[in-house]
């Protein structure tokens, strides 16, 4: 093909995988799952051209791949395809196929030539947009945690902890930050590096977390909140694929195990000036008004946000007392146990983690919540209270989620529709009360064996 036709970003990739042989388009859906097509190479100049078509549907297909039909984009428009547009600067190698291949993520037009607004990325760079608006730009990075587990599951169709390369036998201890951990899984590591480096994921740090087989890897923070999302999108591929071929299964799930810590997203958010100037910019001794304001503002929208931190009938599970995980909006500075972290810095580098947000949410979703919130709070200099030194699980009260209310809660927000738009809420919304619902239809074992024949 010409590369001419191309922007000059994904043109020099192209040059630089001459073999290539097959590209897999991608788009996000609400979920974060990558739905798509792979195409040949000599089509990818007609994909740059003329786009490519997709179900409309696609965006809000239920966890299972089915269509939601009480979104309005199924029957309701004939399951119409919509135009997908490629992302400037997205196609990369894939490095952990066999045969030469590449990938590119898509965006999805609304059927009258503009972006469809309740797409996942669409709805992330609008909020972006108001910051610019202000002369303010956010700086984002990601940290994911996740499990490596046997890809088989027990006789009970449970998740088993993985099989250590190393030793040859099943995981069962906890060893946080544990470099022997690490060095037992160094094949696997090194295939990630090697496919970040592939790809310019900017990955730079791997630890063993919590518990028996669970990783974590953070990305270094972009000036570019919806590149820094991408860059987290494509992680989650690459860990997925590069555990497949190292015999293992990765998993984002929110809490795979009953008795072990789950997994999150976490987000780190500064606010630069027009001057490059860190807003957040403080002494622990003397928080800075920008920084008390935007924690406020987390925590004003933190109960109709919690949908998009917390999307699945897993998520809940992982809200529990001692487990590192927020149980409430509270803050402080180098505090593992609040929900608002302030981690340790020096003043210029002053900035926000975001720790409520599960591994298996969009990230996305949970960017887009966590910079509106902060721009809430901007906008309205409201006071965040003190911040919390020592356990916050001794000095606050739990709260108590659950997935109903948090769809009840999302849909009825003003301010959900006001930051993201009723397309999105209506879509969004209605996708987890399909989701929940299903859910809910199911009849489990634990039902059978506690009422079969007690009752």
């Amino acid at each position: 093909m010409d590369a001419s036709t191309l922007p000059a970003e994904d043109a020099t990739e192209l040059a630089a995988i001459p073999d290539c042989e097959t590209v897999d388009l991608l788009l996000p859906d609400m979920n974060g799952l990558l739905r798509g097509k792979r195409i040949t190479r000599d089509a990818l100049e007609k994909v740059y051209q003329n786009g490519v078509c997709l179900p409309m549907s696609l965006i809000a297909t239920d966890i299972t791949g089915n269509t939601v039909e009480e979104t309005g984009l199924g029957y309701d428009i004939g399951d119409e395809d919509r135009i997908c547009r490629p992302v400037p600067g997205t196609l990369k190698v894939i490095p952990w196929q066999d045969r030469p291949m590449a990938q590119l993520l898509l965006a999805m037009e609304d059927g009258h030539g503009r972006m469809f607004a309740a797409n996942p990325r669409e709805v992330l760079k609008r909020v972006i947009e108001r910051y610019h608006a202000l002369g303010l730009n956010p700086v984002v990075a990601v940290e994911l945690e996740f499990y490596l587990l046997d890809p088989q599951l027990d006789g009970h169709g449970r998740p088993q902890t993985s099989i250590n390369p190393t030793t040859g036998e099943r995981n069962k201890t906890t060893q946080v930050y544990y470099m022997e951990d690490l060095n037992d899984y160094q094949g696997f590591t090194d295939a990630v590096t090697d496919a970040c480096r592939a790809q310019h994921i900017p990955a730079d740090t791997a630890v063993a977390e919590y518990a028996p087989g669970q990783f974590e890897i953070n990305l270094k923070h972009r000036s570019d909140a919806l590149v820094a999302c991408d860059d987290a999108i494509l992680l989650k591929r690459a860990v997925k694929a590069v555990a497949a071929n190292e015999g293992l299964m990765a998993s984002f799930m929110a809490k795979p195990f009953g008795d072990q810590a789950g997994s999150g997203t976490h987000i780190h958010v500064s606010v630069l000036d027009k001057a490059g100037n860190n807003i957040f910019a403080c002494e622990p001794s003397a928080p800075s008004d920008a920084l008390r304001h935007g924690v406020y503002g987390l925590q004003q929208v933190s109960k109709d946000c919690m949908l998009m931190f917390a999307p699945h009938a897993n998520s809940y599970r992982r809200f529990v007392l001692n487990a590192f995980v927020p149980l409430n909006d509270c803050w402080g500075f180098n505090n593992r146990t609040v929900a608002m972290r302030i981690p340790h810095s020096d003043p210029a580098n002053t900035r926000i983690e975001h720790r409520i947000a599960g591994a298996d949410a969009n990230p996305y979703l949970v960017t887009a919540a966590v910079l509106a919130g902060i721009l809430h709070g901007l906008e309205t200099k409201g006071d965040p209270g003190p911040p919390i030194v020592g356990n916050a699980y001794e000095q606050t009260e739990m709260r108590q989620l659950f997935w109903r209310d948090t769809i009840n809660d999302f849909l009825a927000s003003g301010f959900i529709a006001q930051a993201f738009g009723p397309e999105f809420q209506h879509i969004f919304g209605q996708q987890k009360l399909k989701e929940m619902r299903s859910f809910y239809a199911e009849v489990t074992t634990l039902e059978i064996e506690w009422y079969l024949r007690q009752v």
